[in-house]
């Protein structure tokens, strides 16, 4: 799994809105040397993944992450196989347990991850080719007995190492980092609670911040500063750097950048589009 030390990590959104300038866009992370492109969860995920696929030569697509409530294991079968007869080697599937229906609630996503996983499988889906979403305990023991490794996400250095316990020495670590290139501070946390603010009413990411420290004061509002400072590196280019080595040292093999920019219902504001110039400087910065 060739994932390289830093990747970028974008929702299917944003993908989606490059139109018919995804497959430039993607050719050019390509050339600034990021490792990954992560292609977020949507509909059309997949779809996305095959057109960077076809844009570029070497560079490894992931999905962050297939939503197991929403993509038929049948249909996911499917695409692999034919991005990975397309593209040997350069697709990594990722999986986990997205957003669920109100009649989806009663079902265990443990059990049903794992049932997911029977039928990848026994349709000959490569244990190495995918890797799940996990940051509790229990998925993160599945990560590492049924697929190549973890990808967190909402996370903290802290939470890198506890996860680099949990997997052991072998799987891939993969978290997920928010970045936010802007030093003023009220701008900045503006921008990062815009997308925080999603994130924090799914029950799922509150209770992993909880075994970190924080509490429902944290979680109001877009998130608290000491929240906000915790899981999203904001500042100049050197501050993104360091948060970014503080995973690798803490354990990560990889670390999937996730570049905040306003976002395009907010008045008065830039639309939400692929931050070209955000990922050149973040290029330089981090090589």
């Amino acid at each position: 799994m060739r994932l390289g030390a830093v990747g970028i990590w974008a929702p299917s959104t944003l993908w989606t809105q490059e139109g018919d300038g995804l497959r430039d866009a993607v050719a050019e992370l390509e050339e600034l040397g990021f490792g990954t492109v992560w292609v977020g969860n949507g509909p059309n995920m997949l779809e996305l993944a095959a057109t960077a696929l076809q844009a570029t030569e070497e560079l490894t697509i992931a999905t962050g992450i297939v939503n197991i409530w929403v993509h038929a294991a049948p249909d996911v079968t499917e695409a692999y196989h034919r991005m990975e007869k397309q593209h040997p080697g350069r697709l990594v599937l990722g999986l986990g347990n997205g957003p669920r229906e109100a009649q989806q609630w009663s079902q265990s996503p443990f059990r049903e991850l794992t049932s997911y996983l029977d039928r990848l499988d026994a349709a000959d889906v490569p244990v190495g080719r995918r890797i799940l979403a996990a940051v509790g305990p229990r998925m993160l023991a599945l990560a590492a007995a049924r697929s190549r490794g973890a990808h967190s996400f909402l996370i903290t250095p802290e939470h890198t190492a506890i996860a680099r316990t949990a997997l052991g020495d072998g799987p891939v670590l993969a978290p997920e980092q928010k970045v936010v290139l802007e030093s003023d501070p009220s701008t900045a946390r503006a921008i990062a609670r815009q997308a925080l603010d999603f994130y924090l009413s799914k029950r799922g990411y509150t209770t992993n911040l909880r075994r970190l420290g924080f509490t429902d004061d944290d979680f109001a509002h877009g998130g608290s500063d000491r929240l906000v400072d915790a899981t999203v590196a904001w500042g100049d280019l050197e501050t993104v750097r360091a948060r970014v080595k503080e995973h690798h040292d803490a354990g990560a093999d990889h670390v999937a950048v996730q570049l905040l920019t306003w976002q395009t219902d907010a008045p008065n504001r830039t639309s939400r589009r692929l931050p070209g110039e955000g990922y050149r400087r973040l290029a330089d910065a981090l090589d």
